[in-house]
């Protein structure tokens, strides 16, 4: 007789089981006709409904449980009992982003707010991204600029104008590219960027909806305005309610935890989470590595001086 595997709702696999302890169970509804099983001899995890006949389900419904099942059994005839799980077939031991967080809000469920040091993990990381894309960026423009002007010639003046001028286009390719590169991540079907992905996090507005390309830009310059007000825009997430800094509430935007408005709100992290404090970790250290290296300059300099 062969023997059966299945999966709960944590994705977590059970067995080996006779056929008959899955009927039982699912006599008992601690199955339902999405759950995913296997057995050897299928290629691939099967929804509870496909295998309905084999198992006997329905013969095993009927024998006095005093269930109604009419509806359950119309939905495997006519094949409306597998749309579900055949739009996004997935095994129980896929990668969570396979199980999907698609476009579909699911409300209702308990929302996990991403906290002031997850939201400081993923800035980290995306300014290491977008600082190394950048500065190869506005080193290869400097450079070719640099060589155009100096093969046009001209005095002092003209080095100054072309300098200034060549500072101006490299900071506005900088804050071109960084806006680019937060509001696309944010507006993507991801709705996160690299840094956010990273830590397991992401951002939605106050609905839960995805942001679209123009909100993403705003929010962009909206968090510049955070920062010129000594940043005290970015510590307000650490205080409200809802972990909102400044340029959130100005855009109507949250950060929550990936698994926020989705089907699956259990899954979601309260911790700061591994990934987090691996890069709180590594921006620590390169603090008190920078601290310590400005320290010995100064003391180099006043020795010198003196």
């Amino acid at each position: 007789m062969s023997q059966w595997y299945y999966a709960d709702a944590q994705r977590e696999r059970h067995g080996p089981v006779e056929a008959d302890i899955l009927r039982d169970k699912f006599r008992r509804n601690e199955l339902d006709l999405a759950t995913l099983v296997w057995r050897e001899g299928m290629s691939q995890w099967q929804p509870l409904s496909a295998m309905a006949e084999e198992l006997q389900l329905l013969v095993q419904a009927d024998a006095g449980t005093g269930i109604d099942l009419r509806a359950d059994y119309q939905a495997i005839e006519d094949g409306t009992a597998v749309t579900k799980a055949a739009a996004s077939p997935y095994s129980p031991y896929a990668a969570p982003a396979s199980t999907g967080m698609g476009e579909a809000v699911v409300n209702g469920g308990e929302i996990v707010y991403a906290g002031f040091w997850k939201r400081v993990a993923a800035y980290f990381i995306d300014s290491l991204v977008v600082g190394m894309v950048g500065g190869v960026i506005a080193m290869v423009i400097g450079m070719v600029l640099g060589i155009g002007m100096a093969g046009l010639g001209g005095g002092s003046d003209a080095m100054g104008a072309g300098f200034i001028a060549i500072q101006l286009l490299t900071n506005l390719i900088s804050i071109g590219l960084s806006a680019a590169y937060y509001a696309g991540f944010h507006a993507s079907s991801g709705k996160a960027t690299l840094g956010k992905m990273a830590v397991g996090i992401k951002v939605v507005r106050s609905n839960g909806e995805r942001i679209t390309i123009a909100r993403g830009i705003g929010r962009y310059f909206a968090a510049m305005l955070s920062g010129l007000i000594l940043c005290i825009g970015y510590l307000m997430a650490a205080f409200t309610e809802r972990k909102q800094g400044l340029h959130d509430m100005i855009c109507d935007t949250l950060v929550v935890d990936k698994w926020a408005f989705t089907d699956h709100p259990e899954w979601q992290q309260r911790g700061l989470g591994t990934v987090t404090i691996v890069i709180l970790s590594l921006f620590g250290v390169l603090v008190v590595v920078g601290i310590v290296a400005l320290l010995a300059v100064i003391g180099i300099a006043a020795s010198n001086f003196s």
